[in-house]
């Protein structure tokens, strides 16, 4: 059992902090940590237990306190959620940010919540995850050659983190697309947030952004140049987001999902 917000250190299946993490407290103290991380371990560790963002920080916490009905007797996380999957990816899924009740319940991405459950199911589909559902952390899911981040590391409000947000967020973003990005060949961006906010990460990594920047759209592709020669490109994918609206409405379908990632799939190999 654990208390709600989860403390670092206390056991959490795949909590990278412990006590004596060092905590960001402001936006300036996020840029001079994530420059300094030299590997995915402590990049984790520090994002898990971050604290630049006030109104995040409160809204995280209060739905870890107050909870829904249907999860009342559960434990919430409460904290920021790290990247999660393998630590030399060749495809990179980067979403928005954690849904207030699932990554924010379960402490990892798309995990316990109906866009996670579409989502999950498709890459199991495609070969990129070992199971078809991710319920809970500690659940033997596991994401095959592939690594999932989110533009912002906390729920925010009714699923919308201001600019500001976005942007004190960013430099774990950009740290740790640079410490993945030699392995990486595929990255696909759920929605038009997640495809804003890969730019600024792939030009801190040394990719060449085509300026006008092209426009998001599911199914769209870009090939950027990065830094390495001829040889070092990568693919950029748009996907519309699971969200429920989204995948009530048909905007996205499991077929359109599949195509994607699919496609991802196959560029990556």
């Amino acid at each position: 059992m654990f208390d709600s917000p989860v403390p670092p250190g206390t056991g959490w299946p795949g909590d990278p902090a412990t006590s004596r993490t060092a905590v960001a407290e402001t936006p300036a103290q996020v840029e001079a940590m994530a420059s300094a991380v030299k590997t995915l371990e402590e990049l984790d560790a520090e994002v898990s237990v971050c604290r630049a963002c006030p109104r995040l920080v409160e809204w995280r916490e209060q739905v870890a306190a107050v909870k829904r009905a249907s999860s009342r007797g559960q434990r919430y996380w409460g904290r920021p959620i790290p990247g999660w999957g393998d630590a030399n990816p060749r495809v990179l899924i980067l979403g928005l940010a954690p849904a207030a009740h699932g990554g924010n319940r379960t402490g990892r991405i798309f995990t316990g919540d109906r866009s996670g459950d579409v989502l999950f199911a498709s890459l199991y589909r495609c070969g990129l995850a070992a199971q078809p559902t991710s319920t809970a952390a500690g659940d033997g899911q596991r994401l095959i050659g592939a690594r999932m981040v989110a533009a912002v590391r906390c729920a925010p409000p009714v699923n919308k983190p201001s600019v500001t947000e976005r942007d004190t967020c960013a430099p774990w973003l950009e740290a740790e697309f640079t410490l993945v990005a030699r392995s990486v060949r595929v990255i696909v961006c759920l929605g038009g947030f997640a495809w804003q906010a890969a730019w600024p990460m792939l030009r801190a990594a040394g990719f060449a952004v085509p300026r006008p920047r092209p426009k998001f759209g599911h199914g769209s592709e870009v090939t950027l140049a990065g830094p390495g020669g001829p040889g070092d490109r990568v693919l950029l994918l748009g996907c519309y987001h699971p969200s429920q609206q989204n995948t009530f409405t048909g905007r996205v379908t499991p077929a359109m999902l599949d195509e994607v990632f699919g496609r991802a799939s196959s560029a990556a190999a």
